[in-house]
């Protein structure tokens, strides 16, 4: 007599469906192996409040670019390349979002540092660029615009004033800088000291960007509203007159950095790292070390603008510095 154990009931109960699920696809007519590549990625933005204030974060795209050995001016390749692998970054590459926000206040919609431009979008193939498109996706016409709110000069925050055309891209908006930013960079004395290549550079677009709008643009102070929901926040270091955000509604607050940290994942988790786009490291470190010792003891959310998009997280103190956690995705308001 044959004696079949429980394993053998198990094994052989197991058998039957699978047998019975292979003859009835067999019967089945063929199909395609696999569907075709839907091809683009979808729009990118996202929504989200501060209190009564709604922020909408749009993508302008990301830049992927091999750094040169002077990315990190105070470390080697070697130990930025140990700080990418500890984020689970590839070597030898940089991956730098860009992340404009656009506030609405309930009076004003306030478009912060609209990206590195709509003629960027050719020239990269798609990579950056994107704020215009992905601002129509979000449901905002360019035209409603109140004020573009720039943070400091550079030109992946400044660009985006223009259209591919080379006019105002915000037909209707008031163009707010921060007065030590314009004090600094458009004085012909400062920009004849300033040392050749990137600097000089920086100076030269600068120009190139306001003169295009007939340099009609509205100073704003650091420690002062600039329109009532948004107060400026002088940072200074990564450029002579860089101005940060803070966002308020009721109890509720947002630190807007713009360029306090480059990308958080070398920057925040190494606060002691300089980047080479900061004009005075040494004050760009003691900057980046009070605001962020700030956002961890206070608990207070950052958006990031060369954060992972949607850029929004909140701030740890860790041993050798800071660490960013991602905000989880809300999926309503």
């Amino acid at each position: 007599m044959t004696t079949l154990s429980r394993r053998d009931f198990v094994v052989a109960g197991l058998a039957v469906p699978v047998a019975a699920s292979l003859t009835s696809f067999s019967n089945m007519p063929d199909a395609d192996a696999a569907a075709p590549l839907a091809g683009p990625q979808v729009p990118g933005w996202y929504r989200y409040k501060v209190g009564d204030i709604e922020l909408t974060v749009i993508t302008d795209g990301t830049s992927r670019f091999r750094f040169a050995d002077t990315h990190v001016a105070n470390k080697t390749r070697e130990e930025v390349n140990t700080g990418l692998a500890a984020a689970f970054y590839p070597p030898d590459m940089m991956a730098t979002p860009y992340n404009p926000v656009v506030v609405n206040t309930g009076a004003k919609l306030v478009a912060i540092d609209p990206g590195v431009g709509e003629a960027a979008y050719a020239s990269s193939k798609g990579a950056t660029g994107q704020f215009q498109t992905n601002l129509k996706a979000a449901g905002f016409d360019r035209g409603q615009i109140d004020i573009v709110l720039i943070s400091h000069f550079h030109g992946d925050h400044i660009n985006g004033i223009l259209g591919a055309d080379g006019k105002l891209a915000f037909p209707n908006a008031e163009v707010m800088v921060p007065t030590a930013e314009w004090t600094y960079f458009m004085d012909d004395g400062e920009m004849s000291r300033a040392p050749a290549g990137r600097m000089q550079d920086v100076f030269k677009n600068a120009r190139r960007v306001f003169d295009a709008i007939g340099r009609k643009v509205t100073p704003y102070e650091a420690g002062k509203d600039v329109t009532p929901g948004i107060a400026a926040v002088a940072t200074p270091g990564h450029s002579a007159g860089h101005n940060s955000h803070i966002v308020s509604s009721g109890k509720d607050a947002i630190y807007i950095q713009a360029d306090v940290t480059h990308v958080p994942y070398l920057f925040a988790r190494n606060p002691g790292w300089h980047a080479f786009y900061d004009q005075d490291a040494a004050l760009a470190e003691a900057t980046r070390r009070k605001v962020y010792d700030m956002l961890a003891a206070e608990r207070m959310p950052v958006q990031g603008f060369h954060y992972p998009f949607p850029s929004l997280a909140h701030v740890e103190r860790t041993p050798a510095g800071y660490r960013e956690i991602a905000m989880p995705w809300n999926t309503a308001l």
